[in-house]
C-alpha cells in the first residue's frame, strides 16, 4: 500500500516515458482508481515512435500510422499532457511546460509533481557544416521518415521530366551521412524500394541512381559487430552502393556535397543521420549531468545524489554493471525498454517503503535490415546473414512493438506486402495540404484560366 498521495510526472513520451507510464499503471491500478496516485505524461507528440520501423516505414514496407502507438489508448489511467517542458526546478518540484493552448499566447505554466521520471529522449547532433540547415534531412520521426520517402520519389520523377542533366543528375544522387543503424537501414530500405520503382519510369534506370554512404569512422554498424560491418560494406557495394569510410561532409551548400577527401556530389538530398546528443531540456534543469550532458544516475536508475528523481535512457547515463567499472549502457533501445520496466518498478518500491532493484541486463545481440529479404544479425553470439537475419529483424522487432493491436496490423501488412507489388505513389501534397486552397483563394490557381493573370 502507498504510504501517502503521490504525484508522479513523466516527461517524455517514447520508450522510457511509455513504458515507465504503463509500468505503473499496472502495478498501481488500486491506487490510481482510489485517487492515491496521479501520474502524468507531458510529450510534444500524442504518440510513441517504434523508430526501428522509421525504414520500412520509409520504404512503404509499412503504414505510418502502425508505427506509433498513440499514448492517450495505451495509456488510459495517466493523464497526458501535450506540450513541451521547457524547464525542470527540482528544489522546488515544478515543471515548466508549455502547451498547445498556451503555445500561442507565448504563455508557460508549471505543473508540479512529488515523483519525477525525466525522460525527454535524445535530439539530431548536428555540426556547423554549411548548407546543412538548409538542405540536410533528418531521420529521426515518423513526419521525416515519410517526407523522405515522399522526397525520394519525387527526385525520380523530377529526374525524368527534366531534359537537363545536371539537374537529372543531382535530383539522382542520394548521400546518407552517418553509418549507424538509422543510415544504414535508411539508405538500404529506400534504394531498394528506388530501384523497384524505377521499372515504372520509362526513362529512369536503377543504374542511372547514385547512393553514397558517408561515414567518418573506420566501420559501419559497430552494433553488429566487425565482421558483420565488413560483410555489410560488401553487399551494399555489390548493389552499387558507394560506401565511404574514413570520410566527412564537409559542405551541401548550394546543393553540392563537398567530402573531405576532395569528391564533390551535387545532389538534392543529404540525409543526416549522424548521432545523437541529449535533449536541450536536461541543461534546464539542477539535476546533476555528466560532461556530455545526460543524467547522472545510479543502476537503481535514481538520479545520483537527488531524491525523488528518475532517469533512464537516451537521456540518461547509467553504469553498466555487467561491464568493467565505470561502463555505462547503450544509448538504444534495448536497453530503454527494459531500463523502464525496472525504472517503474523501483519508483513503485519507493513508494511503499520497499528495497529497490539493480538494472542489470547482458547485451543480447544485434539485427539490421538491408532491405526486403537481405539483413545482418549477430544474437547471441550468432552470425546470421541475408534472409535468416532479415526474417530474425522482423520477428525480433515484430515482438517489440508495444500493444496486440500494432502487432497485428504490422503482421497483416507485411502478409500484404508479400501477395502484391509495392505501392510507390509519393503523398508530398500531405507535408503542405493548405497550398491548393491557398492558391485558389488568391486567385492563383495554375489549372485555372482566370487566375493566371
Amino acid at each position: 500500500m502507498v504510504k501517502e498521495r503521490a504525484r508522479i510526472l513523466v516527461v517524455g513520451g517514447g520508450y522510457v516515458g511509455m513504458y515507465t507510464a504503463l509500468r505503473l499503471q499496472r502495478k498501481l491500478k488500486a491506487e490510481l482508481r482510489r485517487g492515491e496516485i496521479e501520474i502524468t505524461v507531458v510529450t510534444p507528440d500524442p504518440y510513441m515512435t517504434y523508430q526501428p520501423f522509421l525504414p520500412e516505414a520509409a520504404a512503404g514496407s509499412i503504414s505510418p500510422r502502425h508505427v506509433v502507438v498513440p499514448l492517450r489508448r495505451v495509456l488510459d489511467q495517466c493523464h497526458v499532457v501535450v506540450g513541451e517542458a521547457t524547464a525542470v526546478d527540482h528544489a522546488a518540484r515544478t515543471a515548466t511546460v508549455t502547451t498547445l493552448a498556451t503555445a500561442d499566447a507565448g504563455r508557460t505554466e508549471l505543473l508540479g509533481y512529488d515523483e519525477l521520471v525525466l525522460a525527454p529522449g535524445s535530439v539530431a547532433r548536428t555540426l556547423p557544416i554549411p548548407g546543412l540547415a538548409e538542405y540536410g534531412i533528418g531521420f529521426k520521426t515518423v513526419e521525416e521518415a515519410i517526407g523522405l520517402r515522399n522526397h525520394v520519389i519525387e527526385q525520380m520523377d523530377i529526374a525524368s521530366s527534366t531534359r537537363d542533366l545536371a539537374i537529372r543528375d543531382a535530383a539522382l544522387t542520394f548521400v546518407f551521412v552517418g553509418g549507424g543503424y538509422a543510415g544504414v537501414e535508411a539508405l538500404a530500405e529506400l534504394e531498394d524500394m528506388a530501384r523497384y520503382a524505377a521499372r515504372y519510369y520509362h526513362n529512369v534506370r536503377a543504374e542511372d541512381m547514385r547512393w553514397i554512404l558517408v561515414e567518418a569512422s573506420d566501420r559501419i554498424l559497430p552494433e553488429v559487430g566487425a565482421d558483420m560491418g565488413r560483410y555489410t560494406v560488401t553487399q551494399l557495394r555489390r548493389r552499387n552502393i558507394q560506401v565511404l569510410l574514413g570520410t566527412r561532409l564537409e559542405s551541401c551548400a548550394d546543393r553540392v556535397a563537398v567530402l573531405s577527401d576532395g569528391q564533390r556530389f551535387p545532389t538534392r538530398t543529404v540525409v543526416w543521420t549522424a548521432g545523437v546528443r541529449p535533449h536541450p531540456l536536461l541543461a534546464a534543469t539542477d539535476l546533476p549531468l555528466t560532461d556530455r550532458g545526460r543524467l547522472r544516475c545510479t543502476a537503481q536508475l535514481t538520479v545520483e545524489g537527488t531524491a525523488h528523481a528518475w532517469g533512464a535512457g537516451d537521456a540518461a547515463a547509467v553504469p553498466d554493471v555487467t561491464a568493467a567499472p565505470g561502463a555505462l549502457t547503450a544509448p538504444n533501445a534495448q536497453h530503454a525498454v527494459r531500463q523502464a520496466r525496472v525504472l517503474g518498478d523501483n519508483l513503485v518500491h519507493t513508494l511503499r517503503g520497499e528495497p529497490l532493484d539493480t538494472y542489470e541486463h547482458a547485451y543480447a545481440g544485434s539485427v539490421a535490415s538491408l532491405g526486403l529479404h537481405k539483413g545482418v544479425a549477430q544474437v547471441y553470439g550468432r552470425r546470421l546473414k541475408g534472409y535468416p537475419a532479415w526474417f530474425m529483424h522482423r520477428v525480433y522487432h515484430l515482438s517489440r512493438v508495444p500493444t496486440v493491436n500494432r502487432k497485428a496490423r504490422v503482421l497483416a501488412e507485411w502478409i500484404l506486402a508479400g501477395l502484391f507489388k509495392r505501392e510507390i505513389v509519393s503523398l508530398g501534397s500531405l507535408e503542405h495540404p493548405r497550398a491548393e486552397f491557398e492558391l485558389a483563394a488568391r486567385g492563383k490557381h495554375p489549372h485555372d484560366p482566370k487566375g493566371s493573370s
